[in-house]
């Protein structure tokens, strides 16, 4: 059943994710839940709030408890999509930043060179994405803002390097504090609808770093125990191997497609896609554009995924990646 959201709740979420502190996120959140739509096609949606209502209440009470000094609870999210990079000290996260995005974090062979977030924008053909770089997580450095801002993010990335002497503890150290942090990783897409508001699904994909060392295969065999079916890709900062395919990776990871928009007579605007979910069906692209669409919309014409160039195509017509659209009212 398609969830039929209206424009108030569009509005709503665009103030969840351009808040700048918990509080500001709670009133978006609640105006979230109180304009959503209720019915069976929403209620993983309405999980989802209440859940995320439930976590920033936490946040909250925690704030007030510590004096209200926190630090690095949120990251704002510009661009396509975030990514939270995970992994102990030395690991190779920040290489991995600077090769991608070329923001240039420090990067050191000392452990925790990276002592705070710092988020940079990686580039994918026409869309930028959030590639988020945080402090090492290790049996004695770890604290509790980690889990608030990976727990925000659309798929964590764990990071191990192959010079690494005990991977497998390594990474079931990460794997104990994200299950303390109620984030439990998944290979799959993540389900909105648990029962318990505190916990949050999250894909996640493992990255072997420093593959030029030698010996990766046998490395994966040592944390197979630990990641299970989580996917695993093998790269190298120092020769570039594998960088261009998490690139691609990363984008198909978050589940979401680019689509230009055309008016009729007139040649499309391929300066600057809509990105939206999988799955977004032609109506649902008519609300995202503009709501006089979705209110008179008769129907629209595609071009890309369609037996042929402008081919009309019914109001639930689902939108694939790089398609054009034209509305017609």
């Amino acid at each position: 059943m398609p969830a039929n959201l209206t424009p108030q709740y569009y509005e709503a979420e665009r103030k969840y994710k351009e808040a700048t502190s918990p509080r500001d996120r709670l009133r978006a959140l609640r105006e979230m839940l109180s304009v959503v739509p209720k019915h069976k096609g929403t209620e993983k949606i309405q999980a989802d709030i209440k859940r995320r209502i439930s976590r920033t209440n936490e946040e909250i009470q925690q704030a007030k408890k510590s004096g209200g000094k926190r630090h690095n609870e949120y990251v704002k999210r510009p661009g396509a999509g975030q990514v939270v990079l995970v992994g102990p000290a030395n690991s190779g996260k920040s290489s991995i930043v600077d090769k991608l995005t070329h923001a240039s974090p420090e990067i050191g062979a000392y452990p925790y060179t990276t002592m705070k977030v710092l988020p940079a924008m990686m580039p994918y053909e026409d869309i930028q994405i959030q590639l988020v770089d945080m402090p090492p997580i290790t049996e004695t450095h770890y604290e509790g803002w980690f889990g608030n801002i990976i727990r925000e993010s659309d798929i964590v990335l764990l990071v191990l390097g192959l010079a690494d002497l005990d991977p497998d503890k390594s990474l079931a150290v990460i794997v104990e504090r994200l299950e303390g942090a109620g984030v439990q990783l998944t290979a799959g897409e993540p389900d909105a609808d648990i029962p318990d508001y505190r916990t949050a699904e999250k894909k996640a994909i493992l990255v072997i770093n420093k593959i030029d060392i030698g010996g990766a295969d046998i490395f994966i065999d040592i944390v197979k125990p630990v990641s299970g079916d989580i996917p695993v890709m093998k790269i190298s900062c120092q020769t570039g191997e594998g960088l261009e395919d998490l690139r691609r990776t990363l984008y198909e990871a978050l589940s979401i497609v680019r689509v230009y928009s055309k008016a009729p007579h007139k040649e499309p605007d391929l300066s600057k896609p809509y990105v939206v979910k999988k799955g977004t069906t032609v109506i649902e692209m008519a609300r995202i554009v503009h709501r006089d669409f979705q209110d008179n919309l008769k129907f629209a014409r595609v071009w890309g995924h369609t037996k042929f160039e402008g081919q009309q195509v019914e109001k639930d017509f689902v939108l694939q990646d790089k398609d054009i659209i034209e509305f017609h009212t």
